[in-house]
């Protein structure tokens, strides 16, 4: 069996992403990286015939594997091809999200010192929360909001005059999911305002045509509680490994 793993542009493998999309069937994290120029793609053949494509990051995470796809006919080969995408790639680690088993297989087959670096949220539950005195809208100009870690979203919840929260939610993962952030000053936390605010984001989120999605450090659990209080549920892990 003949295999070879040939430097391709974006476009030469965006159709075949597709399928990718397709089969993941869920919020693919670093979805934009290939069509943002962070990563090579390559096509790859077996016996002179297309059979899938794969990539690896040279901007961000330089030297990881970062996506895989076989045509459903190869896949019994997945493993000797992935061997020759990190060969011909250079690849020094491995990612994958824990609900994509074909990339999960190849991390768990051929990575080492697996680590959990993300946990990814789907929305699981339809919540009613209430927080007295709470004002969800819109963000505007007047507003004055210090940010530690998040950036200024298009929402707000207002509490006495003050912003306890703002956040918004991401469009650049695959359709058709919205990745919602948010923070939470320090005077307004551990009192609900957090997972309220959560709860109205997913239903302005969904009211724009998107899928709720989240998520979070492994290690943040304040944040963690606060997503599933407001109905987001696990549906798996950003794990990387070693090669």
């Amino acid at each position: 069996m003949e295999i070879r793993i040939e430097q391709a542009a974006y476009q030469d493998v965006s159709a075949l992403r597709e399928l990718y999309r397709h089969e993941a069937n869920c919020q693919i994290i670093h979805d934009s990286s290939m069509s943002r120029s962070f990563t090579q793609p390559y096509l790859i053949a077996v016996n002179g015939r297309l059979a899938g494509y794969g990539a690896v990051f040279h901007k961000h995470y330089p030297g990881r594997a970062m996506e895989f796809y076989t045509f459903p006919e190869f896949r019994p080969h997945a493993s000797a091809m992935f061997r020759e995408l990190i060969s011909v790639g250079r690849a020094t680690e491995i990612e994958a999200q824990s609900n994509m088993p074909l990339a999960l297989s190849m991390l768990l087959e051929f990575g080492k010192n697996v680590r959990v670096e993300s946990i990814l949220f789907h929305d699981g539950l339809t919540t009613s929360l209430e927080a007295p005195g709470a004002v969800f809208r819109a963000r505007d100009s007047q507003d004055r909001i210090s940010n530690v870690g998040e950036p200024e979203g298009d929402y707000v919840v207002a509490v006495d005059g003050k912003i306890a929260s703002n956040g918004g939610y991401l469009c650049h993962y695959n359709p058709p999911y919205g990745d919602i952030y948010m923070e939470t000053s320090e005077e307004f936390r551990r009192m609900g305002y957090g997972s309220y605010f959560v709860q109205e984001l997913k239903r302005v989120c969904y009211e724009a045509g998107k899928k709720p999605s989240a998520r979070c450090n492994p290690d943040n659990l304040a944040s963690r509680r606060t997503l599933e209080r407001a109905g987001f549920r696990c549906v798996g892990h950003l794990v990387a490994a070693d090669v």
